[in-house]
């Protein structure tokens, strides 16, 4: 990988001097100064709140500063839409997807910019040979006619980074681009990235995921609290992790994904899973079927699930949770045979689920911070009459607030402008409040920053410790060794295996995660 060292002396393609950004109560931006050189991937890195994502708005158009300057190619740069930056070469790819579902790949890549034929008229063959050519170069294999709908959230991303690049960008955004690739996935990703580089293209790549960010960045910039933490170069190879975390957090990287001391789990058996089977969806056709899932959890038990994308881990969360058909299988609570046909009759029984694709499945983006906070609990900030008791609803949304660190302006603030890691705290609030005899978190710290994630981890201690039958998806194979209790792995819609979570290691899950069916069966 080429290093700091290694790249041509140049002036900046982009400079941002003093830039300040307030909102109403909050000052998200203060005084935040740094620099992009052509053919330069800078990491853009801080915890949830530190600024990242203003200063991304800020840069693609969506907002200006309030005050500071920003300098692109040597000009001042004042965009009043997401339109001037792009025309300039500036082309962000942000963390949730905006991909249009009912439209086509090739539809979708060159929306808004579709190439004509004679008469004015769309050439749709011109756009299907473009198309095809342009994904090739990300690593997919399918046809420009395939709709969108139709795809996996790992396939849409990708198809999101193939319109950033058929853009012809001087500086890529990238905002969390890997957050629902597989590994494979993320290694093409990463040599396009690279050959990019090579052609003097200049990448700001923001991600929680250090260990990339440490394996390509040739230097990074980190924020922390809205203000400049500090830059990092290459100093003769990658930028080592403990220095990157301490920097973000201002603590010792040995604080974070701490192993618990081996907890004492003697509750009954809260939840049983046995011979659970589903059938495939047709409008979900990339939806794993699960094969005959048996499992238990306890109350008072973080039981981990690790696998692959396509494992069929989340596709075992909304069997349970109500959200899918169940062909085959039983599944008790407290003993007693249960059958949720919708999310509402888990909710009824005491499940809870915090579904991995927040923006889609779990918050009411233009909706205020308390509206989605008592969604889930009506019944419980109600009077007699049946009218909300707002003193109560607000002081249980203080309360969390307090516990789970969730900053935010005021209540009745927008969701939709809190930071990804911000958002999941309500949607842990939400669940809290309900005091839940299950919750199951599906990928609970994805795009949360490293700080964050502690604290993460230890609310679901916490609610282990009052009882709570805690199910704990996750990709990051250190988070479920930090917290699990008891670790099961999948593969294609089956359990390969199960162990202690005391017992557990990278090593040893990766081995479990990659049986299939043949191999399992001879174990």
């Amino acid at each position: 990988m080429p290093t700091a060292e290694a790249i041509a002396p140049s002036l900046p393609l982009l400079a941002v001097e003093g830039v300040t950004k307030r909102f109403a109560g909050v000052t998200a931006l203060s005084d935040v100064s740094l620099e992009v050189r052509p053919g330069e991937i800078l990491g853009l890195l801080g915890e949830n709140g530190a600024g990242k994502s203003t200063l991304l708005k800020i840069l693609s158009g969506v907002m200006p500063p309030s005050s500071g300057r920003i300098v692109f190619d040597g000009v001042e740069f004042n965009p009043h839409n997401p339109q001037d930056a792009k025309r300039l070469g500036i082309v962000t790819i942000y963390q949730e997807l905006s991909l249009i579902p009912t439209l086509t790949v090739a539809e979708n890549i060159f929306i808004g910019r579709a190439p004509l034929g004679r008469f004015g008229l769309v050439s749709w063959r011109k756009m299907e040979v473009d198309s095809r050519a342009i994904i090739a170069r990300v690593g997919l294999d399918l046809d420009p006619e395939t709709p969108v709908s139709a795809l996996s959230v790992a396939e849409q991303q990708l198809v999101e980074i193939a319109r950033a690049l058929s853009l012809k960008s001087r500086l890529i955004i990238m905002d969390e681009p890997t957050s629902a690739l597989t590994e494979t996935e993320v290694q093409k990703l990463m040599s396009i990235m690279g050959r990019l580089r090579k052609d003097g293209v200049a990448i700001m790549f923001v991600t929680h995921r250090l260990e990339e960010a440490s394996a390509i960045c040739d230097r990074m910039t980190v924020l922390r609290d809205g203000r400049l933490a500090g830059h990092l170069d290459r100093d003769g190879g990658p930028i080592k992790l403990p220095k990157i975390i301490e920097k973000m957090v201002g603590r010792a990287a040995s604080e974070l994904y701490a192993r618990p001391t081996l907890r004492d789990v003697a509750g009954d058996v809260r939840l049983s899973v046995r011979g659970l089977r589903t059938v495939r969806d047709p409008q979900a056709p990339h939806a794993i079927v699960l094969e005959g899932i048996d499992l238990d959890l306890k109350a008072g038990e973080i039981l981990g699930v690790a696998g692959l994308v396509g494992s069929g881990r989340t596709e075992l969360a909304r069997a349970i949770f109500g959200a899918d058909r169940i062909a085959a299988g039983t599944i008790t609570l407290d003993g007693k045979t249960i059958a949720p046909e919708t999310p509402a009759d888990a909710i009824a029984l005491g499940i809870g689920l915090v579904p991995e694709d927040r923006k889609h499945q779990a918050i009411f983006a233009a909706l205020g911070i308390l509206t989605n906070f008592s969604v889930a609990a009506l019944g419980r900030y109600s009077n007699a009459l049946g009218f909300m008791a707002e003193r109560r609803e607000r002081q249980a949304l203080a309360s969390y607030r307090k516990t789970l660190s969730i900053r935010m302006a005021s209540p009745e603030q927008p969701i939709e402008g809190l930071s990804g890691g911000n958002q999941q705290k309500v949607i842990l609030a939400r669940w809290l409040a309900r005091d839940p005899k299950v919750l199951i978190v599906d990928e609970p710290t994805r795009g949360v920053d490293v700080g964050a994630k502690a604290e993460v981890h230890q609310i679901l201690v916490q609610l282990a410790g009052r009882g709570i039958a805690i199910m704990m998806i996750s990709s990051e194979l250190p988070e479920v060794l930090a917290v699990s209790d008891r670790i099961v792995t999948m593969r294609r819609g089956r359990i390969t295996g199960e162990m202690p979570g005391i017992e557990a290691t990278e090593e040893k899950l990766m081995e479990l995660m990659a049986l299939d069916q043949t191999q399992e069966a001879t174990q």
